[in-house]
């Protein structure tokens, strides 16, 4: 299976250029950078202990910042690399006061390809984030003798049945993992099932709220919003838009100085929103740096990457999208370790643990349609602020997670001191 695999990712590395081409014309690429993918790299390995950290994208990365900010402040690590997959996360590091850290993109999974990216940093420690799992990659780290970790691994029951339908194949590749900490009880589960040998579980680190960034808007925007009832629907999906809009109108009826702010979670996706919104006859208004907000402004556009935690840091009631349509639902977690209070949707199989113990805690609550969404919503609006009592508790079960998690890593960064060329 592995060689087959091989075969099909060397077609996919032979059809690559047409690939990246075509994605640097929608600007979902680096003009120059995008050469890190066939191992062209933009930076050098510094003498001395590196620990290297790889997730798809900027959820993945964002869930790590905890322990790099505990990282970089070792003296015996010189440098934290950070790979992922996609422009927008390679945006949120480059925002980042990093001394020791720095981000390249994740080459493609081909043999050559993955020694060469080895060769050339040579990390001590490999930490892989979430089911970042690729064959090519792991098989040479292992030869390598390098410490294989997987930290907040998460299996969906999809990704599991896609795996059982190569048991062998996920065993060889499974097996190569020193160590799993996983975010669920299910995952946990499911890591064993696929051959995984060594697997803890603490919780999300999801429930951990980094230090590195500053989460502030605009002055503007900030004043802006601070006249307003606001709430947030973030991480939409298509057909989610709308119906947002539709609650807006009903919640209108009531507060006049309303604000609906919508973070879809594909942002080429806003012309289409803004047409659909402003068809239902609504005023939006498309992020940008010192537009005027008109004042009658119903729907404001958020269009870029990386500033989700900013809104969820000044606006304290949150829809967290992919959940009325039969996505799965987003990660609550960051909404909740701000103090906000959450409402979703039906379809949360993705995150069902994690939404269960929320909802047991008063912090998210359920709902099956537009009428009851609104009626939610205006609960928000007129109920007591319970955001510090919220982030009360996110924070100590964070502060566990984050610690029980780093003394784990830790063992495997001392064991292996010099990875030898």
């Amino acid at each position: 299976m592995l060689f087959f695999y091989r075969f099909l990712i060397n077609i996919i590395f032979v059809i690559s250029p047409i690939i990246l081409i075509v994605r640097l014309l929608k600007k979902k690429e680096h003009i120059l950078r995008f050469k890190e993918k066939f191992c062209i790299f933009s930076s050098y390995r510094k003498k001395g202990k590196l620990i290297w950290f790889h997730g798809a994208s900027v959820g993945e990365i964002q869930s790590i910042l905890p322990i790099i900010e505990i990282l970089e402040k070792k003296n015996d690590i010189k440098q934290i690399l950070i790979t992922s997959n996609t422009l927008s996360s390679s945006k949120v590091i480059s925002k980042l006061k990093l001394k020791k850290t720095i981000h390249q993109f994740f080459p493609i999974d081909t043999n050559f390809l993955t020694k060469r990216f080895l060769n050339h940093w040579r990390p001590n420690t490999a930490i892989f984030i979430d089911t970042e799992i690729w064959p090519n990659t792991v098989c040479n780290i292992n030869k390598r003798g390098i410490p294989l970790i997987i930290i907040n691994g998460r299996i969906s029951k999809k990704t599991f049945n896609r795996w059982k339908m190569f048991p062998n194949f996920a065993k060889e590749i499974f097996c190569k993992f020193d160590l799993c900490i996983s975010c669920s009880e299910i995952s946990k589960k499911y890591f064993h099932k696929l051959g995984l040998k060594k697997i803890k579980y603490f919780g999300n680190l999801k429930f951990v709220k980094s230090e590195l960034h500053k989460f502030h808007l605009d002055r503007k925007l900030k004043k802006f919003i601070s006249k307003k009832k606001v709430w947030v629907a973030s991480s939409t999906h298509p057909g989610e838009e709308k119906i947002c809009g539709i609650t807006h109108q009903n919640l209108k009826k009531k507060y006049k100085n309303l604000l609906t702010i919508i973070i879809p979670r594909h942002i080429e996706r806003i012309p289409k929103i803004e047409k659909e919104i402003n068809n239902i006859g609504l005023k939006t208004h498309v992020h940008k740096p010192n537009r005027v907000i008109k004042k009658e402004t119903d729907i404001y556009l958020v269009n870029t990457y990386g500033e989700t935690k900013s809104f969820f840091s000044n606006c304290k009631n949150i829809f967290l999208g992919g959940s009325i349509i039969p996505h799965g639902g987003q990660n609550p977690l960051e909404a909740a370790s701000f103090g906000c209070s959450i409402l979703h949707g039906p379809h949360i199989s993705n995150f069902h643990d994690i939404y269960a113990f929320l909802e047991n805690n008063k912090i998210t609550t359920k709902f099956n349609n537009s009428k009851a969404m609104t009626k939610i919503l205006d609960n928000f609006f007129t109920r007591k602020e319970r955001s510090k009592i919220i982030q009360k508790k996110i924070d100590y079960i964070g502060k566990r997670i984050l610690n029980l998690t780093y003394k784990e890593i830790n063992l495997f960064i001392k064991k292996n001191e010099v990875q030898k060329t």
